[in-house]
Order: structure tokens, then sequence, then C-alpha cells
């Protein structure tokens, strides 16, 4: 059953310049790091799930597919994360002002699965926490369920200050849950070396994800 108060947003906006190409289109499984973070949103609870793309958004886009699927490109997206994160959330209110929770997640962490944003989502409804967040190693970040009540702190970031900022800001506030792989993301050719020798290749999507996956790319919306 879908949470019809809470939303998702795909941070997919930056330029990858470490990488030297957009990692959004990375192959990964049998398809793009961006389709498989389109995927997990799908398969969650999420009732809602806006990708922020940014940079390459002409190229990128195709891979925004789905019925559930909305997508915001962010002209502003080299002042950094908080740029999208600000713009993710202002579109995602625009389309569903009633929404009392939103989940952050980046399109480059590989080993998000649907079950880590539902329980990210679960434990938000079921506690007075402001933040549900996920900790790898020493680090507390995102994927992250934020409640309403913080999202004038994510409205107020700025630069690169993202998520973790809001996070540490109110950790007595804040519950977690252990995400082994989530320190893992897609920075350089050697991070993307390294997750591929690792990967074993699954077949495409079966089912209604898949079918929802090879739909037209929808229009991008406005704020």
């Amino acid at each position: 059953m879908k949470a019809e108060n809470t939303g998702l947003i795909i941070l997919a906006a930056g330029g990858s310049q470490r990488l030297g190409r957009p990692k959004q289109l990375l192959p990964y499984e049998g398809i793009s790091l961006l389709k498989h973070a389109i995927q997990v949103g799908m398969d969650s609870k999420a009732h809602e799930i806006l990708v922020v793309l940014g940079a390459h958004a002409n190229e990128i886009i195709k891979e925004v597919v789905g019925d559930r699927i909305q997508v915001a490109v962010n002209a502003d997206w080299q002042e950094g994360i908080a740029s999208s994160i600000r713009f993710g959330l202002q579109a995602l209110l625009k389309a569903q002002p009633e929404i009392t929770g939103v989940v952050i997640m980046l399109c480059d962490q590989p080993y998000v699965t649907a079950p880590i944003i539902n329980n990210l989502i679960e434990l938000g409804q079921s506690t007075d926490k402001l933040i549900i967040a996920s900790t790898y190693g020493s680090a507390t970040g995102v994927p992250a369920w934020f409640h309403r009540d913080v999202f004038p702190d994510l409205l107020h970031l700025r630069g690169d200050m993202g998520a973790k900022a809001v996070i540490k800001e109110h950790i007595t506030k804040v519950a977690t849950i252990p995400f082994q792989d989530g320190n893992i993301d897609i920075d350089t050719e050697t991070d993307y070396t390294a997750l591929i020798s690792h990967a074993a290749p699954l077949p495409y999507p079966e089912g209604a994800a898949a079918e929802q996956l090879m739909r037209i790319p929808k229009t991008p919306i406005g704020v």
C-alpha cells in the first residue's frame, strides 16, 4: 500500500565533473543508474515521485519514465546540491501540497532498495522524530525521510549544503536505520569500475515495473 502523504525526491541534477560523463546514464544491472533509482522509487511505498534534473537534462530526460514519475529541470543546478533540494521540494509541494513527509535520495547510490525506502517511511510515520536517516560507517545521511516541520530548513539550504546539514541541525530529533552499503556512490571511473566488477548482471525488470519503465517520458513540470 502506498503512503499517500509521502513524496520521494530523486536528485539527479549534478554535472558529474569528476567522472567526465553523465553518471545518471551509466549502465547498472541492465539499466541506467537513474532508471535503477526510479525503479526503486516505484517499488517503494512513496506515493509521489519527483526526479530533479539539471546538467545534461536534454540527454538524460529520456530515462525518466513511469506513470507516477514527475520531472523538474533545475536551471540553477550549478549552485550546488542545495538548489536541487529546494527546487525539488518546491515542485513536489506545488503538485501535492498536502504531503506530510518526503524522502530524499541520490541517483548514484546503487545499493538503495525499496525496502530501505519503506523502512524510512514506516519509521517516520510511527515515531515522533522529525527525520529518519540512514547510517553507514560513521556517517549519517541520505536516503532520509523528513517531516513537514523541517521543510522550511530544507528550503533554506544554499550552495553545497546538502540534506546532511538539516540532519545535523536537528540531531536530537533524528532516528536512524542501518544501510550497510550507503557509503558507496559513483563519483569517478574508479568508483564505477569497482561497482560493475562486483555487480551480477540482472535481466531487465519484469512485470509492472518494466512496463512502466518503458512508457513515454514525462514532460518536465515547472515551479
